[in-house]
């Protein structure tokens, strides 16, 4: 049984020649990443508390938001539900901006879940565009075998390590991110010349 479907030569081209076009916004955000993360590793304590107020503003706000939006919509199904979950973000936002500290911990449990998932979808990716990125694709198979790394040594640092590790391995993260993608946004760049 044949599939017809548009031509994969055809959408591997206009990946290519989106990708080439857009070189620049990809090296830019290298760079960025690349600075954020060196200011995160130099220091760790700051970026550890910068980055557990930003998580508790966030979920003081959605949770605003969602108490705001649950009222407005109170005859919907589902109230009480929607109700409970706007009370936990607001109570969630404010214990982690008024006790920082002790909210890394917990941080820290959920970091390493996204540095497992994005790790693991790192590689993924590597492996499903190594023909498109021939000669870059190893810095992306590079980038996500360091997040399953990172995830590993939160977890053994735990809790001790808790004010520190984050900011700090939240820095590792962006710089290698922030490399994977100049190598990669250079690739883009001569990728029309082959």
């Amino acid at each position: 049984m044949t599939i017809n479907g548009p031509d994969v030569s055809a959408i591997e081209r206009s990946v290519a020649s989106a990708l080439h076009a857009h070189w620049g916004l990809f090296l830019f955000e290298g760079i960025m990443l690349v600075l954020l993360g060196a200011a995160a590793i130099i220091l760790p304590n700051v970026a550890t508390l910068a980055f557990t107020l930003v998580i508790g503003w966030l979920f003081l706000i959605s949770g605003g938001v969602g108490l705001i939006t649950t009222f407005w919509m109170r005859h919907a199904p589902g109230f009480w539900w929607a109700l409970f979950s706007a009370v936990i973000g607001i109570a969630a936002g404010i214990v982690l901006i008024r006790w920082p500290i002790s909210g890394t911990v917990s941080l820290t449990l959920v970091l390493i879940a996204f540095f497992v998932m994005e790790g693991v979808a790192t590689i993924m990716y590597a492996i499903e565009h190594r023909a498109q990125l021939s000669d870059r694709w190893g810095w992306m198979l590079a980038s996500g075998i360091v997040d399953l790394i990172i995830a590993g040594i939160i977890f053994a640092g735990l809790p001790e390590s808790a004010t520190w590790a984050l900011g700090l391995l939240v820095g590792i993260n962006m710089l290698f991110d922030g490399i994977a993608m100049i190598g990669m946004a250079l690739a883009a760049k001569n990728a029309r010349a082959r």
